[in-house]
């Protein structure tokens, strides 16, 4: 049984649907107090007052995350909501396709800003915070995309994804002296609703491809990042745990054919 985060001020960045709506979801069914930050405040909102039904203490905000003025503004609501900050969790994210051909300096920048600066720019806006309450967590959403896998239509988004980690790996050093860690989560193939709009055809593709035999839930995914945001976890910093249902194991179909 982990240490309980009741009561814990909590922000979730890209938190209106998918993974960071799950990871919200996660920790508020725990007692945190949770902020839900996303560029479109209707659908954070919506998604709070899902939350909320079933209990949760969440609220939302409007964030942009590639734009300073927004996080700073964000994390300004979670201290006046919530009295300050004990966890961060940096998920918010883009992945448009476009293959190298046909890809544009616009779209390269778009991907870059929202999933790798964007990330840079939500933890510089919450140190402040977090050094303050003596300890702090950092939770970063990269992916299997980049760090590990490539997939064509997506040398943007894997050159963000493989940023984030050779970004937290520094930053865990320079704030391990305030006793702040900085760890990332790598999802595989998840069901939400943007992998639901690639339609049956790719689920059943992606799945087959995975020894789990099926895609992997949000709450996959969010309960890594709960154990990482733990006072369990507070010796654990820099690394990366992937959660794929063992998707980047197989070194070809073959293996998944002889698995019986």
């Amino acid at each position: 049984m982990l240490t309980s985060i009741e009561g814990r001020s909590v922000i979730v960045t890209g938190a209106s649907k998918g993974i960071g709506k799950g990871i919200a979801r996660v920790f508020a069914g725990r007692g945190a107090r949770v902020l839900l930050a996303a560029r479109n405040l209707s659908q954070a909102e919506a998604a709070a007052a899902e939350i909320q039904s079933s209990g949760g203490l969440v609220s939302a905000v409007a964030a942009d995350v590639s734009r300073m003025e927004d996080n700073i503004r964000m994390a300004q609501t979670a201290i006046d909501r919530h009295g300050g900050i004990d966890i961060l969790c940096c998920n918010a994210g883009i992945f448009p396709a476009a293959k190298l051909f046909d890809m544009s300096e616009a779209d390269w920048d778009q991907v870059l800003d929202v999933n790798l600066k964007g990330t840079f720019l939500s933890v510089q806006a919450c140190l402040p915070a977090l050094k303050a309450r003596g300890k702090g967590r950092i939770v970063v959403t990269s992916s299997i995309t980049g760090p590990i896998t490539g997939y064509p239509g997506w040398s943007h988004y894997g050159a963000s994804k493989a940023g984030q980690l050779g970004f937290i790996r520094t930053a865990a050093i320079e704030l391990a002296p305030l006793n702040i860690t900085v760890n990332a989560v790598l999802p595989g193939n998840i069901l939400t609703e943007g992998v639901e709009a690639l339609g049956p055809d790719y689920i059943a593709k992606m799945t087959s491809a995975i020894p789990a035999r099926r895609l992997g839930s949000v709450e996959d995914v969010a309960y890594a990042a709960l154990f990482l945001a733990s006072d369990e976890a507070g010796f654990i910093s820099g690394q990366t745990i992937v959660v794929d249902g063992g998707q980047v194991l197989p070194e070809s179909h073959m293996a998944l054919e002889d698995m019986g």
